[in-house]
């Protein structure tokens, strides 16, 4: 699904609002979502799930092409774990 799907979705859930407020509150609620992120905080939406800043650790890796070893430096990865009633939805059997 694309943000414009989405924004789409919402503008017919909530006719009073504009287009450019429901872009406003969709923007705000992303930079929300990153500042918290950035400031190693985790983003718990009940139902939905947990989003998590990990550490890659800093380590030797090695260049399969030329076989040449190569320093990569400490960074940071983006963990998603699924909330119980998105996880049960999407297993329906």
């Amino acid at each position: 699904m694309l943000k414009s799907d989405i924004l789409r979705k919402l503008e017919l859930k909530h006719k009073h609002l504009s287009e450019s407020d429901i872009e406003q509150i969709f923007n705000l609620f992303i930079k929300k979502i990153l500042f918290a992120l950035t400031n190693n905080k985790n983003v718990e939406l009940r139902g939905f799930g947990t989003l998590k800043k990990k550490v890659n650790k800093a380590k030797l890796v090695r260049n399969p092409k030329t076989n040449e070893k190569l320093y990569k430096k400490e960074n940071f990865k983006l963990h998603f774990k699924t909330g119980k009633i998105l996880h049960s939805k999407i297993n329906l059997n």
